[in-house]
């Protein structure tokens, strides 16, 4: 069933001249381009392969651009599965946030061939600021990791420090000015100043449950590799006991406030 939130963007859409298809695969039939931008892994595999998905209706030479965060594992396995149905792939998963999603400011971190990449580099102009090519198939899901494990655990640890401050009776004015003059000064800080000064959360809508999510993706694929991941397993438990505590839906940065509670 579609959320009536979802099935309210799909009218704009289509009173704006966007087009309508009962499955999958029919779109596929009347695309040279496919853009993915999904939840993750299971939902590429699925929305990929299942009965009237977009493998069935590809058209020879067609191009996925997987724009989910996806494992790099499963994304080596479906470019070979496109790649066998006739087409070709790339994975150009996102940063940023929805804001700039909505100025068509996004950074893209690519993967797959350099002439391939060049060849659709003009569309993804049209909705990306910052678009990198990091490497072959399978670099840019990787990379997007490596991106959100750094992001989300910078924003982790200020949020847990947050918290003590707070209980040290620290006024958070002062907690700020101090991380932003020395080396907690950053992006991460940013996104959870609103939050910390003015109890504002929607500088960051990215739920708690996607960030477990990346978070243990990350912890997936740096176990595939066989490096360490002691600071990613520590993030991701704290993430995943706001998960089962019922927080899963709130963004990222009301952690600040989860966590003075002793993260329950």
């Amino acid at each position: 069933r579609i959320p009536p939130s979802v099935q309210s963007k799909m009218s704009e859409l289509v009173a704006s001249g966007a087009g309508l298809c009962s499955t999958a695969k029919a779109l596929a039939e009347g695309c040279d381009i496919i853009i993915l931008v999904v939840t993750g892994s299971p939902q590429v595999e699925d929305v990929l392969t299942r009965e009237d998905g977009i493998l069935e209706g590809l058209k020879p030479g067609a191009v996925v651009i997987d724009c989910s965060t996806s494992m790099p594992a499963s994304t080596l396995r479906m470019a070979a599965r496109v790649e066998t149905a006739g087409g070709r792939f790339l994975d150009a998963p996102m940063t940023r946030t929805p804001k700039e999603a909505l100025e068509g400011r996004l950074n893209l971190l690519v993967g797959g061939e350099r002439s391939l990449y060049e060849e659709v580099l003009p569309l993804l102009e049209s909705f990306a600021e910052n678009i990198t090519h990091v490497g072959a198939t399978g670099a840019g899901h990787a990379m997007k990791l490596v991106h959100n494990f750094v992001s989300l655990g910078e924003i982790s640890v200020i949020a847990e420090a947050a918290a003590s401050a707070a209980a040290a009776g620290v006024d958070p004015a002062m907690f700020v000015e101090v991380l932003s003059k020395g080396g907690g000064g950053g992006v991460a800080l940013d996104r959870l100043t609103p939050m910390i000064l003015d109890n504002d959360p929607t500088s960051l809508k990215f739920v708690i449950a996607n960030a477990r999510k990346d978070i243990g993706y990350y912890t997936e694929m740096a176990g595939d590799f066989g490096t360490s991941r002691m600071a990613a397993d520590g993030i991701l438990a704290m993430l995943e006991t706001q998960v089962q505590a019922g927080h899963g839906d709130s963004f990222v940065p009301e952690l600040v406030k989860l966590l003075e509670s002793g993260g329950e």
